[in-house]
């Protein structure tokens, strides 16, 4: 699809170019040379010739298309609002249909004889200002600020940062009619801020350097591919569909997130508890009834549209990963502990833990003390459960009215069945006791068996496009028996 919509543009293009360039003194065959007919539009519109460059970055193309579709209307006489409007949406029609017909070449406008309304000065300085920071955002620099507290004391909620594209090399857009300086949803809305009838592969330009161990990166979160409108970020489609086979079983949860719950198992605990996550997640209770009712509004996201997550890299292609009773090892060795590491902590007190202490103190966002995520014994010690470094335990351990603190373990028999990638039953990790995985490197073979099949599933089948199938307890890649992958 996207190769048809490029090729009737470019052939509009060329056909428009071919009938215009001679009413402009130029030759017809110069339109019909890609990249080339654009330069010879900016020698015919007086324009700067190195705009023609712009056109190879994506994204930023888009908006000089417009700004050269403009400009060439505007030295044929098509200088009303409705023609400027069809010639900057509609050039592959209008170029060949005014080439073909009596129109004139009158040349560029005289500006040094142009009064400029106020109006007209600021829509010139927000175009050049939308294109300048455009190039700047997608190829250089981007501002992100921090959303969600899983690397603190690193990076703190709200922390503004701007994150190099140069540091591993930008990314070509994969969706290049996009809204400017929106990412996949226009501000206030929901209304997603990209079309998809044109796409790029993915391709990325060369940077300063690799991935390494333990640098701080943004990504595209490669499971946002697929999510609800409702929800967005906060749970992944999969993750939606696993809450939903704990709650009503795995033969229903796909049917319940997509069509909604039947009117039977609407006041069931399962579904209060359903009702209880929304209210936590900040839904409105009018929306969560309707979710209820009717099912989720899912969306899928091309990769650069997918929701930026930023995480340290604990390990490259290569590296041997485990995490042993909460202590992360790679290839064998204890993993690098960042100064402000944090561990959850179970504690025992006698007392209420003031909130405004635990933040003035322990520098702990109220967040993570909401009462709501702490746990109350109404018989005995009061039990909360935080995020704490080694230094604010310490602090923790020396208040009176606590008794214990705890690393809140995570043992294989007490974690939920299924929760933890590879996400399969009878795959016993848990967030403390987890592995050990061998992360492969590009061009190795890997075995596959059923054992070993969920490791591998969703890279085969989601993210290198292939047809995976097990029949009859064969493993079956685009058709083909397989016992390997590379």
């Amino acid at each position: 699809m996207s190769i048809l919509i490029y090729s009737i543009i470019a052939l509009g293009y060329m056909a428009g170019f071919f009938f215009l360039f001679p009413k402009a003194g130029r030759k017809s065959w110069e339109g019909l040379i890609p990249f080339y007919n654009f330069y010879v539009v900016t020698k015919i519109t007086q324009k700067p010739w190195w705009w023609t460059t712009l056109l190879i970055f994506p994204g930023v193309n888009v908006l000089m298309l417009m700004v050269f579709n403009s400009n060439l209307a505007t030295v044929f006489g098509k200088r009303e609002l409705q023609d400027q409007v069809l010639a900057v949406l509609f050039p592959f029609v209008m170029f060949p249909v005014w080439g073909k017909g009596e129109i004139k070449f009158i040349g560029p406008v005289d500006r040094s004889k142009l009064k400029k309304s106020p109006a007209r000065e600021w829509g010139d300085a927000i175009v050049f200002a939308v294109i300048a920071a455009s190039i700047i955002r997608t190829y250089f620099l981007e501002a992100f600020t921090i959303p969600t507290a899983s690397m603190e004391k690193t990076l703190l909620i709200g922390d503004y940062l701007f994150v190099s594209k140069m540091a591993y090399g930008p990314k070509i857009p994969q969706t290049p009619l996009s809204f400017p300086f929106a990412h996949h949803t226009l501000p206030g809305t929901e209304i997603p801020s990209y079309l998809e009838w044109m796409k790029l592969p993915y391709g990325r330009l060369p940077g300063f350097g690799e991935v390494d161990r333990n640098d701080i990166v943004v990504f595209n979160y490669p499971e946002g591919d697929t999510v609800t409108v409702e929800l967005q970020s906060n749970m992944s489609y999969n993750q939606l569909i696993r809450n939903y086979s704990i709650l009503y079983g795995e033969k229903n949860a796909r049917k319940y997130v997509w069509k909604g719950i039947p009117t039977g198992q609407q006041n069931t605990q399962a579904t209060n508890n359903l009702l209880g996550m929304f209210q936590r997640m900040g839904i409105s209770e009018a929306r969560s009834q309707k979710i209820v009712r009717e099912g989720y509004d899912i969306t899928v996201r091309p990769v650069d549209k997918r929701e930026h997550y930023i995480k340290r890299c604990v390990a490259v292609p290569g590296d041997k990963i485990y995490i042993e009773n909460a202590k992360l090892s790679i290839n064998d060795e204890t993993a690098y502990i960042p100064p402000a590491f944090q561990y959850n902590y179970i504690i025992e007190s006698r007392a209420l833990l003031n909130q405004n202490m635990i933040k003035d103190n322990l520098d702990i966002n109220l967040q993570d003390s909401d009462p709501r995520q702490s746990l109350l014994n109404n018989t005995g010690p009061y039990i909360y459960e935080l995020p704490m470094t080694l230094e604010s335990q310490n602090t923790m351990n020396g208040y009176n009215s606590v008794d214990a603190v705890n690393i809140n373990m995570h043992f294989k028999q007490n974690s939920i069945e299924g929760s933890i990638f590879p996400n399969q039953p009878g795959t016993d990790w848990s967030v403390d006791n987890w592995g050990p995985l061998s992360v492969p490197v590009k061009g190795e073979s890997v075995e596959l068996n059923l054992a070993n099949l969920s490791f591998y599933e969703r890279i085969i089948e989601v993210y290198e496009g292939h047809k995976l199938r097990v029949v009859n307890g064969q493993i079956l890649v685009d058709d083909e028996p397989t016992t390997s992958y590379t």
